[in-house]
């Protein structure tokens, strides 16, 4: 993307707040919505770990905590610029309930819906969750609208953020006229509301350890959905188990092939009520490959990124069976001392 973008935003009586991309903030006064802060940051309104955003404004979403500072919209002092280091869903109803907050406040519910099916996957309103199909498919190389879009992962951020801000109104108010970009995935949707719902696939719930377990039958629904930005998860779509349990934890068996998931609310500041704190998974690669008799390595993810997985690599199924696997996991969330605390240190 050629050159420097211009400033986007409007003016809101003495206090205006435009987006500019993040690195080319260049140190200037600025608010951050949904990321980390930088140099010439005043505000940030963020519900990312150990960020200590002004705590009344603090709720589940970025977008949320966004809507909220609304009321006040007096602490960015000398800030006319507003950004975000990375395109999802939270990160764009952030950025326009700062820039167009009229526009936003008469699409408060639906925005806020469209941020929570982005970053957790869930949804009251289908249309909430066919649009963030569509702003994931915005931003999925090969499949956007927009065409190539930047390598630059920057450059990448700032244009789609100038496209989706002079969208999300049309989005939000004809998400029909965006049918050919979320008809395939919202089937996928369908598809594995419809396992879930008939008992085809079948969802336990272990509530001492926050965990729940979905069993999916061999021929099960495989297609998966989108999360955050552009991301691809296989199997169940995410959007159908997520919405079908409050467990932040969550283990899927296919036959004797094992998908464990921590949820991305136990990364983030969570509000509404607190996560069961994360169990670093190290220990329990060593258990399970202990125990793994079949070719493939288990391995999995450290618990500080956003939604870590448990996996077996090198083979698709593994020689350990359901009953066992579960007695395996479940020992060790229920004794593993808690390794992650998003929350600031005073809290």
């Amino acid at each position: 993307m050629g050159g420097r973008l211009r400033r986007v935003g409007i003016v809101n009586g003495a206090a205006s707040l435009g987006f500019v991309p993040y690195h080319q903030l260049d140190g200037q006064p600025n608010v951050v919505v949904d990321g980390s802060p930088t140099d010439g940051t005043e505000l940030c309104l963020t519900h990312w770990p150990a960020i200590d955003s002004p705590i009344r404004f603090a709720a589940d979403l970025s977008a949320q905590m966004a809507f909220a500072y609304l009321d006040a919209f007096d602490l960015h002092d000398r800030a006319s610029a507003v950004s975000n280091n990375h395109f999802d869903q939270d990160g764009l109803v952030s950025l326009y309930a700062l820039i167009r907050p009229e526009a936003a406040l008469e699409r408060r519910a639906m925005l806020i819906d469209v941020a929570r099916a982005g970053d957790f996957a869930t949804f009251d309103d289908r249309n909430a969750a066919r649009v963030s199909m569509t702003l994931a498919a915005y931003a999925t190389p090969g499949r956007s609208p927009l065409g190539d879009l930047p390598s630059d992962y920057a450059e990448m951020t700032a244009q789609l953020y100038v496209e989706m801000l002079g969208r999300i109104d049309e989005l939000c108010d004809h998400p029909e006229r965006y049918h050919d970009l979320w008809a395939e995935e919202d089937a996928t949707l369908d598809a594995s509301e419809a396992a879930l719902g008939s008992g085809q696939a079948t969802l336990e719930e272990v509530p001492d350890i926050d965990l729940a377990v979905i069993t999916v039958p061999k021929g099960g629904p495989c297609a998966g959905g989108h999360r955050f930005g552009g991301q691809w998860a296989s199997g169940l779509h995410p959007m159908a188990i997520y919405n079908a349990t409050d467990r932040f934890s969550v283990l899927v068996i296919r036959e004797q092939h094992y998908d464990f998931t921590y949820r991305y609310e136990s990364w983030v500041q969570y509000r509404s009520r607190r996560p069961r704190p994360r169990r670093d998974l190290a220990a329990l690669v060593e258990r399970l490959n202990d125990a793994e008799p079949s070719p493939g390595r288990w391995g999995a993810d450290p618990v500080s990124v956003l939604t870590p997985t448990l996996q077996l690599r090198g083979a698709d199924q593994s020689a350990i069976s359901p009953a066992a696997f579960r007695e395996i996991l479940e020992h060790h969330l229920r004794h593993a001392p808690p390794a992650w605390n998003p929350y600031p240190d005073q809290e």
